[in-house]
């Protein structure tokens, strides 16, 4: 049975930071904020490779256009990963909201 493994830019998008923490209850919301934000940086540099790619490859200086298809399809794939991150996030904040007290 073959083992499954992860995607380079995908799984570092999502990367919690390790730093010890003294404390957690405020941290908790500083770590998933870094992490988001680490997620939407990754994205736009795998976007902005794709589209220095794209064009490279429209004006004929590319030569492997594999890289091309590879970053398009990276960036494609970690914005679909981005997007229901934060569908799910708008979804429990709306549950939470439908929550009586």
């Amino acid at each position: 049975m073959a083992s499954v493994t992860g995607i380079e830019g995908i799984s570092s998008a999502f990367s919690v930071p390790t730093s010890p923490v003294a404390d957690t209850a405020s941290t908790g919301d500083s770590a998933f904020a870094t992490s988001l934000t680490g997620a939407i940086d990754e994205l736009r540099a795998l976007q902005s490779e794709s589209d220095t790619l794209k064009v490279a490859a429209v004006t004929g200086d590319l030569n492997d256009i594999h890289a091309a298809m590879i970053a398009s399809s990276r960036a494609a794939v970690t914005l679909e990963l981005v997007a229901a991150v934060r569908n799910k996030g708008v979804d429990a904040f709306n549950e939470i909201m439908r929550m009586q007290a």
